[in-house]
């Protein structure tokens, strides 16, 4: 019964942030009457949302009163920096009318669609990329701290590969005046790349630069170069000739680092990894998540040195290597 009706949740999440449900308890615990007449939504629709989002934990309901509880206080509410509720509609708006042709993508073997090229994957993505900055920033700034550029003391420069929000670009810029950011991406997308670092305050420090990441100049010579849930949309081969291309970009001695869904060597686990698995066969030719003995396998044959995984926070770890030193 919980597989069956696996779906519920996202959905009535999501009508609860179009419907503003969170944003109004975000100013303190409110009755039904009082909620329908901030929110504009029927009394009916609201009792069936409201009291299936308390058995979810995500509201509490003290006497006719509901409020937020820390997960929705932290993840729902607009204002808030870790806000998921643009995620959500991603998922209604975007991946759930695409999985309902799943038995038949197994079928042919064909997906619905292909993301991974621009004249279908462009507005896909920069309807979306926004919404994925707080799932990643948390493991952005781990990785600028063990990078430890807050201490840097001269110029450092960010390859940004598949750019999306640039959230990696701007959360490791936001640690120290010395990083200059390259951002690589399709031209729809780098507008929303460019509104977010001009939000962060960081835009002077950005270069961005058009066109699809295995034909774009990746430039020369940067320190660290970042592969931000990019792999996964590529097959096998696409996949070994971007981690050549970018292993030609970094300067001797530079970092690489890739975040990805990554099933365990055997693939049955974690479950996040194979489902995801799934959303490649629908959504691109020949996309898939791949196992840290493959990724690692791939660095060394690229020519990287030292791959090793660093747990950040989220549920995708990093996977590290390094070009050798001249």
């Amino acid at each position: 019964m919980q597989f069956a009706w696996g779906y519920a949740p996202t959905l009535i999440i999501e009508a609860a942030v179009r419907t503003g449900v969170f944003d109004r308890l975000d100013e303190g615990p409110r009755s039904l009457p009082e909620l329908a007449a901030k929110t504009g939504a029927s009394a009916r629709g609201l009792t069936a949302i409201l009291n299936a989002l308390v058995g979810l934990k995500l509201l509490a309901r003290v006497d006719d009163r509901y409020a937020l509880t820390a997960e929705s206080a932290a993840f729902l509410v607009s204002s808030k920096p870790g806000y998921r509720g643009l995620f959500f509609q991603h998922h209604t708006g975007q991946l759930l009318p695409q999985w309902m042709h799943l038995a038949e993508v197994v079928r042919t073997g064909k997906p619905v669609a292909r993301t991974n090229h621009e004249d279908e994957g462009a507005g896909h993505y920069a309807q979306f990329v926004e919404s994925l900055f707080p799932v990643s920033f948390a493991a952005a700034h781990a990785l600028g701290e063990h990078l430890g550029l807050a201490k840097a003391s001269a110029p450092v420069s960010v390859l940004d590969i598949g750019a999306g929000s640039g959230v990696w670009g701007i959360a490791l810029a936001r640690q120290s005046a010395q990083v200059t950011v390259r951002a690589v991406d399709w031209p729809r997308v780098l507008e929303v790349t460019k509104s977010v670092a001009a939000r962060h305050g960081v835009a002077e420090r950005l270069t961005v630069v058009p066109g699809d990441f295995h034909e774009a100049d990746f430039g020369q010579r940067h320190q660290i170069a970042v592969l931000g849930h990019i792999l996964h949309s590529e097959g096998r081969d696409c996949c070994r000739r971007l981690l050549r291309k970018t292993l030609a970009a970094l300067a001797p001695g530079g970092t690489l680092a890739i975040q990805e869904f990554v099933p365990n060597d055997d693939r049955t686990a974690p479950p996040l990894a194979l489902l995801f698995a799934v959303n490649m066969l629908v959504n691109t030719e020949a996309g898939d998540t791949y196992t840290y003995a493959e990724l690692s396998a791939w660095l060394l044959e690229a020519g990287f040195s030292n791959p090793r995984r660093l747990e950040v926070p989220g549920p995708f770890p990093l996977v590290l290597a390094d070009k050798p030193a001249a």
